[in-house]
């Protein structure tokens, strides 16, 4: 399998919450880096602290490049928060490390903070 196609496939089970589909993607140690420096290193940690966050998160994917072992996935963010207010093209970038054939690591960076400002709640 291809190294965007382990990505596409790894983000379309955590797009399900399929968490156990997810994790046949992930290498030992895999962890993740999202804005404001805070890392996960389970996929049950980022779920949870997502509840607490918004009610839905879906991405709309514009590009894709890749770069040696890393892949980069561009688009934008739409989904609902807990009060049930919709959102739509905030900005996101996320950059995996491939390395035979699974995800050694995921950093993120979006614009949710910035466009949705005191609604959401910090990570």
């Amino acid at each position: 399998m291809s190294p965007e196609a382990v990505v596409r496939r790894y983000l379309d089970a955590m797009e399900r919450r399929d968490l156990a589909a997810a994790k046949s993607f992930l290498a030992p140690g895999f962890f993740m880096v999202f804005p404001g420096n805070k890392r996960f290193d389970s996929l049950e940690q980022l779920v949870e602290s997502a509840k607490g966050r918004y009610r839905s998160a879906r991405k709309v994917y514009e590009k894709t490049e890749i770069s040696g072992n890393s892949v980069y996935c561009y688009g934008t963010l739409h989904g609902e928060l807990l009060d049930g207010t919709p959102y739509s093209g905030i900005r996101f970038i996320d950059r995996f490390t491939v390395k035979d054939g699974k995800l050694v690591d995921q950093m993120v960076w979006n614009d949710m903070a910035e466009v949705l400002g005191a609604k959401l709640r910090p990570l």
